[in-house]
């Protein structure tokens, strides 16, 4: 196999170029790591002969027949991981990358791809006009990383696109053209850390999936919404909690974890339906039954209408509006929303959808003046 010069390419820190001989111990760490064996197809289990079979002769392979142009990702005079693009033909390619556990959560990663797509697209490189980036569901560290870069994610998933160890699986999938900034296109909306003495607000956790499965079995809760599954599983809290990140992600809500001081879920409340009316979102909550009577809803409600509406250069969303919608017979939820300070606006007729069927709502909304009278 005649070999063809793989180029080095450095921002000073990171530094990308060909596999060589002393990277085989690492190769062979990464791919035994618990994360590469879940979102990749590296062999499993994957041994010495693996890596060596890698190093000498797939990567260097791809850059013979044009198929994939890949390089080590060096960090430190240590290797780092692998990023390439596969040539997919007429000035389009597919990215792909891994990263070592030790370069995880360092930016090292963000920087070797940016390397990687200046070199694809300049004409110097490979003159490439757009890149496609694909992802397995669930895979937030990915979708994140080509968030950052500028990727346009597509909405929803393709299905069975892409073959994972002999089986069809969906894919998340975006685009990123040569012309097109190098930078997100959209906000990725963060649900702060937030002291509230008694409680506190955190992003939800896989940790907390437990409580949210008896929270939605608990009868209060599961009458109140109506679209709570019965009977609730675990996999409904890891669905529920995976599109919770989903709307992060989109820009369409902000989560928060309520807990108490030993870090254990009292509750979760919310901002959602962002960008479905300009400038507008509504604020919604439950508790799990450890977390009633207690006045925790108000604390934590009011802290997430705060968030809503402070301005978006004081760490809020800016909003000029939140909503808040509630069964007209669910007393306690509405002695929630007039103790925050909501402001009750009127009735809509059977829109709320509780476990026996359709109940009239009452309607209450909160401006940022009525914040600033509050706090007079």
């Amino acid at each position: 196999m005649p070999l063809v010069p793989v180029p080095v390419l450095s921002d000073g820190v990171v530094s990308l170029r060909a596999h060589r001989e002393e990277d085989v111990q690492a190769v062979v760490e990464q791919c035994n790591d618990p994360l590469s064996v879940r979102w990749t197809t590296v062999p499993v289990p994957y041994g010495v002969a693996d890596a060596q079979r890698f190093v000498r002769e797939a990567m260097p392979g791809g850059w013979a027949s044009d198929q994939e142009w890949a390089f080590a990702v060096e960090v430190d005079g240590r290797f780092g991981g692998t990023v390439s693009l596969r040539n997919l033909a007429g000035g389009r390619a597919e990215i792909a990358y891994g990263a070592h556990p030790a370069i995880r959560g360092t930016g090292a990663m963000e920087r070797a791809l940016r390397l990687l797509l200046d070199w694809g697209f300049s004409p110097e490189g490979r003159g490439l006009e757009a890149v496609i980036w694909y992802a397995y569901p669930g895979n937030w560290g990915s979708r994140r990383l080509a968030w950052r870069l500028g990727f346009d994610v597509v909405t929803g998933v393709l299905h069975r696109w892409v073959d994972h160890r002999g089986t069809p699986y969906d894919v998340w999938a975006g685009t990123l053209t040569r012309d097109d900034p190098r930078e997100p296109r959209t906000p990725w909306l963060e649900a702060p850390v937030l002291d509230l003495g008694e409680v506190g607000l955190r992003p939800l956790a896989e940790r907390d999936e437990a409580r949210i499965v008896e929270a939605a079995r608990d009868e209060t809760v599961s009458f109140w919404i109506g679209s709570i599954p019965v009977p609730f599983e675990p996999e409904h809290a890891r669905s529920w909690r995976e599109d919770r990140t989903e709307a992060a992600a989109s820009a369409a809500a902000v989560t928060w974890a309520i807990v108490d001081a030993d870090d254990a879920l009292l509750g979760v409340v919310n901002v959602f339906n962002l960008g479905v009316r300009p400038g507008e979102g509504e604020v919604g909550y439950w508790l799990h039954p450890a977390g009633r009577g207690r006045g925790i809803a108000v604390l934590a409600a009011r802290a997430a209408a705060r968030h809503a509406l402070v301005a978006i250069e004081d760490g809020g969303l800016g909003l000029s509006r939140v909503r808040l919608a509630s069964a007209v017979d669910n007393e306690a939820s509405r002695r929630v929303a007039q103790a925050v300070g909501f402001r009750y606006v009127g009735l809509e007729r059977q829109g709320t959808i509780c476990r026996d069927g359709r109940h009239d709502t009452a309607l209450y909304d909160l401006l940022p003046a009525d914040l600033a009278q509050r706090d007079a």
